[in-house]
């Protein structure tokens, strides 16, 4: 299984961003689809995740600005990411829950993409 997260870059502060993440290989179901960051200095923490019986949770602060959906038949999911400020400059990374018959449920992590927001 590999994920693939694109769609960061560079934006001005009070600007959107999305983000997607796309799933590949072998799966039978996504159980949770996530988006985590890391700000320099800082620990990784979670943005949003969203379980495929569509319950979400927010991390601390992220409820207001940032939006999660997924497109089940393509295992891929998207963060919508709105009003930006500088302190939301920070790797972001997409996670999922996966199962497959072979290995049960396993947590996998895209490569990370950069999101830099300017003041």
């Amino acid at each position: 299984v590999q994920l693939q997260a694109s769609g960061g870059g560079l934006v001005q502060a009070g600007g959107s961003l999305r983000l997607s993440c796309a799933a590949s290989g072998n799966i039978v179901v996504i159980n949770i689809m996530s988006w985590y960051r890391q700000r320099p200095g800082r620990q990784r923490e979670l943005v949003v995740s969203l379980t495929k019986e569509g319950r979400i949770r927010y991390g601390d602060s992220m409820r207001s600005r940032f939006t999660i959906s997924r497109d089940i038949s393509s295992n891929t999911w998207d963060l919508q990411m709105n009003d930006l400020e500088s302190e939301d400059t920070a790797a972001y990374y997409c996670n999922a829950n996966i199962y497959n018959y072979g290995t049960g449920s396993v947590d996998y992590w895209g490569q990370g993409t950069q999101v830099t927001v300017s003041s």
